[in-house]
């Protein structure tokens, strides 16, 4: 296969914004399409190489597995391998038992699936997890194992068929992406089925290059038409990275974007043409040489740097751990990649056994960490226990765990056959519980929440990373199964109410209306559909009491906490001035003074804070489990020193 300059270029244009994206970067918002790119390079490079040798008659699928492994096993079990250490000293039992998993998932070339049922891939789960970015090549790894097989079965059977095949195939994944970005977008982010259709697009350019006829190569091939079209390839790629952002919904047609430009540059661009001697710059394309290094090895520098922090790294911090993913790269690169792709060096056998030995030394690391509860017998470096501070930080669920996600009348989920308070909304309102207890043990309360889905009677949150239409209708019956429950039983007196609000007011999001329209989030929109509910509450002879969210400052306070206490330093860091309080929590405040002069508005932060400073923790005792939910302990000291249940009662 000759060798071309300008596709290594087209590797540093895909890692680059990848990194950036990573690092936080906020111009590279749609960074994460490198990743796309990537996938399309490999459609294309892998099925040249399986057709070329076809042709040859010199294909055997136990050499293509060789290749696969020597390019892909030593830098990644390697860059595991590194990790390991820092994961001991670093990440608390939580995050290591999630880390455990991952040495499993990437050993069995599952990751993908491991972070699909998984928090998925924005926001803290990409900042928190040092294997996260293995899911690509999970699933590059799914399609080396089975793409082979298909095209030897084409080849054998329908010849003519291949291209026709890769074509059908793409149609297919590419609509069923379209179709899981609204309606499943974790599943559709993470598997192979809704990417294959980027890997297929490869595929179609590689039988272009081998099969072309001459007339529609003598149409495409024209100077001006090749230097048109492989700059709107470049154009389209850099809309994709600085426009597109987490809520934009991806894959899906929106992938065409990255995904069919990086293809006309692969098509197009040559050293003849402007965006070909670009990218075939000696800077590009040494960046393009060392790019999968350079990916492995980005992820864990800058998680790490994130779980070494007390707080969270300074910009600077994260800058430098991005730039220093370059350097590594070229040592793990000179050093690991290029002494395992040469047979000279290693045999065929020597590939096979090492792949076989490290990947059983991954899993089994990995499962006696998931055994383990993360190492939980780690030694601190203070009197406390790791026990203890994962006791600090489980997630607070309220009554029970099993009042999560849905409607239910279960005995788990109340205090008294006749409650008196229902406590409703999302998991800001499930913090709340331990608090109203801990002001009136004898509280009559029922619990109906569901993450995510706020107090609103008739709109829910309908897009962006952790939303979908299919999930926004699933918000809505809970939360019309709760107007009905509300109609029918008159016990009840008052409606504790809390959300963060953020994915009803945040811009670019959009709303589910219960009659099937799609609304613009806003803060005025919500304010008006939240009145609403308000209101009939209110008719129906309940009355309506709205918590706001704690205030946060964007750094995961339970995490902040933890680290001090587990490295015997001082808590009071963790503390935060009120001027850094995050923007989201201040549109959240100003939502709710819309309404506070028709309900009431109990405001966390005036609990929290004082005119200067909000604190995290009194004494020994966590306010925060993470970045914005209270603790259980947190939530019953907060709700035993303001008297919760006074608050929403009025009662003494």
């Amino acid at each position: 296969m000759k060798y071309r300059a300008e596709i290594d270029g087209l590797r540093a244009i895909a890692v680059i914004p990848v990194i950036l994206f990573h690092a936080g970067f906020e111009y590279f918002s749609g960074g994460f399409v490198g990743v796309d790119i990537f996938f399309v390079i490999s459609g294309y490079l892998i099925t040249t190489i399986i057709l070329s040798e076809k042709e040859k008659g010199i294909f055997a699928l136990a050499n293509f597995y060789e290749r696969r492994a020597r390019r892909i096993l030593p830098a990644l079990f390697f860059v595991m391998l590194v990790s390991l250490p820092f994961a001991w000293l670093w990440l608390l039992p939580y995050y290591m038992k999630d880390f455990s998993k991952s040495l499993v998932g990437v050993s069995l070339f599952s990751s993908n699936i491991l972070f699909w049922r998984g928090a998925g891939y924005w926001g803290s789960a990409v900042e928190l997890k040092p294997l996260l970015h293995t899911w690509s090549l999970a699933v590059e790894e799914q399609y080396y194992i089975f793409f082979p097989l298909f095209l030897m079965l084409m080849w054998r059977f329908r010849k003519r068929w291949i291209l026709g095949s890769f074509i059908v195939i793409a149609a297919i994944s590419l609509f069923i992406s379209e179709w899981g970005a609204y309606n499943n977008p974790s599943a559709n982010f993470f598997l192979l089925p809704t990417r294959g259709w980027e890997l297929a697009i490869g595929a179609c350019i590689a039988f272009y290059f081998l099969y072309k006829k001459e007339v529609t190569h003598t149409v495409l091939s024209h100077s001006l038409v090749a230097e048109a079209l492989g700059l709107a390839g470049l154009l389209m790629i850099g809309y994709a990275v600085f426009v597109f952002d987490e809520t934009t919904p991806f894959p899906g047609f929106y992938a065409l974007m990255p995904t069919v430009g990086a293809g006309l540059i692969i098509i197009f661009s040559s050293a003849d043409t402007l965006v070909g001697r670009i990218l075939g710059t000696k800077l590009l394309v040494g960046i393009g040489l060392i790019s999968y290094s350079a990916y492995l090895w980005h992820q864990p520098l800058l998680v790490f740097s994130r779980h070494a922090s007390p707080t969270e790294p300074s910009d600077l911090v994260i800058a430098t751990m991005a730039a220093l993913s370059f350097p590594l790269a070229y040592l793990s690169w000179r050093f690991v990649e290029k002494p395992f792709r040469k047979k000279g060096v290693f045999g065929s056998k020597a590939v096979f056994t090492y792949s076989v030995i490290g990947s059983v030394t991954f899993v089994a690391i990995g499962m006696v960490g998931v055994v383990t509860n993360g190492f939980n017998g780690r030694p601190t470096q203070s009197q406390i226990t790791l026990n203890s501070i994962e006791h600090k930080l489980k997630v607070n669920h309220g009554l029970s765990e099993a009042c999560e996600g849905q409607f239910t009348l279960s005995a788990d989920c109340r205090t008294s056959d006749e409650p008196e308070i229902i406590l409703w909304g999302d998991s800001f309102a499930m913090h709340l519980v331990e608090g109203i207890l801990a002001s009136n043990s004898n509280a009559k309360i029922i619990q109906m929440t569901k993450s995510g889905c706020g107090p609103f009677f008739d709109v829910a949150p309908a897009n962006g990373p952790y939303y979908s239409v299919s999930w926004a209708k699933g918000c809505l019956e809970f939360t019309g199964k709760v107007r009905e429950w509300l109609k029918e039983n008159t016990s009840v007196k008052y409606a504790v109410l809390s959300s963060p609000f953020a994915q009803y007011i945040s811009e670019n999001s959009k709303l589910l209306s219960r009659h099937g329209g799609i609304l613009p989030a806003s803060i005025s929109s919500a304010a008006k559909e939240f009145e609403k509910t308000l209101v009939e509450l209110k008719n129906m002879g309940i009355t309506p009491i709205v918590f706001s969210p704690p205030p946060a400052n964007s750094v995961n306070l339970g995490r902040c906490l933890a680290k001090a206490d587990w490295r015997g330093g001082d808590k009071n860091v963790c503390d935060f001035g009120v001027g850094e309080i995050s923007g989201i929590r201040v549109n959240a405040n100003r939502l709710l003074n819309l309404i506070k002069n028709t309900s009431t508005v109990i405001h966390l932060d005036e609990l929290i804070c004082d005119a200067l400073l909000c604190k995290t923790h009194f004494d020994s005792i966590y306010l925060f489990r993470d970045g914005e939910h209270l603790s259980y302990e947190g939530s019953a000291a907060l709700g035993k020193k303001y008297d919760f249940f006074k608050m929403i009662t009025g009662e003494k």
